[in-house]
């Protein structure tokens, strides 16, 4: 997701500085383009070969290093980054940057560049929660600085408490919202709900299917990349949570209806990736149901769901993009085309389960989409490209709908 990206990457003097090394080779298998900075007092806790050899690049400690190539290197770094992202940031050089000071080669290039600036806090608890670096990450705030954590736990210190650097995968995740794609989604309320849902037979069974959750989830975190605010309705799943989304947890297929019906009104995108059941048992027994024996066998007796896709069809304000999702094991178009015309929705999300790499539990789908006029197969790809494939269309969808109602966009 950060092919072509100039990720630049300040680390300051702290005992979590080793972590950033777990950062920066994660970038690089992002295919970012890294280079590093170093305080003199970081490279005291981690040698700067470490960072040649992850990054492929000349970690910069000294501001007037003679044995590199002639340029005003500060400025050149400035200029090339698409992000800076300071990780571990301590006390101190969160106090420089809050107040603009720059006296070393790190705050000189951070203070030249006009790229989205992240930073992630790291000290003592009573560094962290001090009134003064209080202050100057609010300051920092209004400079537009993101802040990412602190982290709460026991700090190397021994102290329990809040000032640990969060973990990188959470850095890493950050680096990835502020520049993997164009934010051409800023402004914009998307809905989208995922998962499997779960229909209790009695206090220990449930009816569900195999849904994953991982393409409503791919859909939510493509869509937040865009700059888009997103909630998220997600079923019972075994997935992180992305970062950047409003997150609402539900069990059954009515929680889903709840949230949804809920949620809906104030969305300008509704996107139904859930794979929500269809029925339920007509009666939920109180006990276990116990086997019994000889001829006799239990029935279970089903009844329908709410049709959360038809209600939305039926109940959307005007201007709203309504997207659902179709999985087949046959005829899936024409199943699909019913699907769009039964349900008054704008586009149809289809696959076929018995087609290589559309399965549940696989990162990549094959999509076809359709809508009344037109449907696009797309090619295997990974779920989170195939998200932002099915997020291009429904871009598109909306300005046509606001072109023929003779608004703007």
């Amino acid at each position: 997701m950060l092919k072509g990206k100039h990720v630049l990457l300040g680390v300051t003097g702290g005992i979590a500085a080793y972590k950033a090394c777990e950062l920066a080779s994660a970038l690089v298998r992002q295919h970012a383009d890294v280079n590093v900075i170093m305080t003199a007092n970081a490279t005291q806790f981690v040698q700067p070969l470490t960072f040649d050899a992850l990054t492929h690049n000349r970690t910069v400690t000294d501001t007037f290093d003679r044995q590199h190539a002639w340029e005003i290197e500060h400025i050149s770094l400035a200029e090339k980054a698409d992000v800076v992202i300071i990780a571990p940031a301590t006390a101190n050089v969160i106090a420089k940057f809050a107040n603009g000071l720059a006296d070393d080669m790190l705050t000189t290039t951070v203070l030249a560049s006009k790229a989205p600036k992240l930073i992630a806090p790291a000290m003592n608890t009573n560094m962290y929660e001090n009134p003064v670096t209080q202050h100057n990450l609010d300051l920092l705030r209004t400079y537009d600085w993101e802040i990412i954590g602190p982290a709460s736990g026991r700090l190397a210190c021994g102290a329990v408490g809040s000032g640990k650097l969060v973990d990188p995968s959470v850095l890493l995740e950050a680096v990835d919202h502020a520049v993997s794609h164009e934010k051409d989604m800023v402004g914009l309320r998307v809905l989208v709900t995922a998962g499997p849902t779960q229909e209790a037979i009695d206090p220990v069974r449930f009816l569900t299917n195999h849904s994953s959750g991982r393409m409503g989830y791919a859909i939510a975190k493509a869509a937040a990349a865009r700059g888009a605010e997103v909630t998220l309705v997600s079923g019972p799943v075994h997935l992180p949570k992305p970062g950047y989304v409003r997150t609402y947890d539900i069990v059954s297929a009515e929680d889903m209806f709840c949230a949804v019906r809920d949620l809906a009104p104030d969305m300008d995108f509704v996107i139904k990736a859930a794979a929500v059941a269809d029925f339920r048992p007509a009666r939920v027994s109180g006990d276990k149901i116990k086997k019994t024996s000889g001829d006799t066998h239990p029935s279970l007796p089903l009844e329908e769901t709410t049709d959360i896709l038809a209600w939305l069809g039926s109940h959307r304000r005007p201007g709203q993009v309504l997207c659902g999702f179709s999985m087949e094991t046959r005829d899936m178009i024409e199943n699909s085309r019913k699907k769009l015309a039964k349900k008054h929705v704008d586009l149809i999300a289809a696959n076929n389960l018995k087609e290589e790499g559309a399965g549940f539990e696989v990162g990549t789908n094959v999509l076809t989409l359709i809508s009344a006029e037109d449907e696009r197969a797309l090619p295997l790809m990974s779920k989170y490209d195939a998200a932002q494939a099915l997020l291009d269309e429904l871009l598109a969808i909306r300005r046509k709908k606001r072109t023929e109602s003779g608004k703007e966009g």
